[in-house]
């Protein structure tokens, strides 16, 4: 594994410290009028899910870990794992649906998504940023009214409440982006 200095630590870089497999968080450069430079890196154990502060000056080195991405179909839930399919070698894998937090209500059946590996280890899932949803109950239509900027409350056939346009109407299906949870488009 390549290691890499204090300073060069970036959002989203997979690092091994004590022991551990850190996801980096938050990354802030300070340089103080006095002393060396470092990095303030907050931290989330892949594992774990704990959160850690550390600080890492420049001349220090961290080990960078890569992880595999595979495209997996997923099959279904069971008591809190989430069951994927590796679609040339059949082989079922379980994770544990908390990885996916809040995005969870949007991984359909039989849907692709990429999970990640070390090693063996499946460490982390994400599903598609754009994912078609039925509007199940919203306010009616109000002839007249623009759409400058208001937005009414609206229930997802995955029980997800988001805020769509007024012209958007129940039993429409429409697009979420799944990264911030928000109307995206009509499908």
């Amino acid at each position: 594994m390549p290691k890499i200095n204090g300073n060069e630590i970036k959002i989203g870089n997979i690092l091994e410290h004590d022991g551990g497999l850190w996801a980096a968080v938050k990354v802030s450069h300070v340089k103080p009028g006095k002393g060396g430079a470092f990095a303030q890196v907050e931290m989330k154990n892949l594992r774990t899910g704990s959160k850690l502060n550390e600080r890492f000056r420049s001349e220090d080195k961290v080990e960078k870990v890569r992880l595999e991405q595979k495209d997996q179909q997923f099959l279904y839930e069971t008591d809190g794992r989430l069951v994927f399919m590796d679609t040339e070698t059949f082989e079922q894998v379980e994770i544990d649906a908390e990885l996916l937090g809040e995005r969870r209500p949007f991984l359909q059946d039989g849907m692709t998504a990429t999970v990640e590996y070390y090693d063996e280890e499946a460490l982390g899932v994400s599903i598609p940023q754009k994912v078609v949803c039925k509007v199940v109950e919203t306010e009616p239509v109000v002839k007249g009214q623009t759409a400058a900027n208001s937005y009414k409350p609206a229930i997802l056939d995955n029980g997800v409440r988001i805020m769509v346009p007024p012209f958007i109407g129940t039993d429409e299906d429409i697009i979420v982006n799944t990264d911030v949870i928000e109307y995206s488009e009509r499908a």
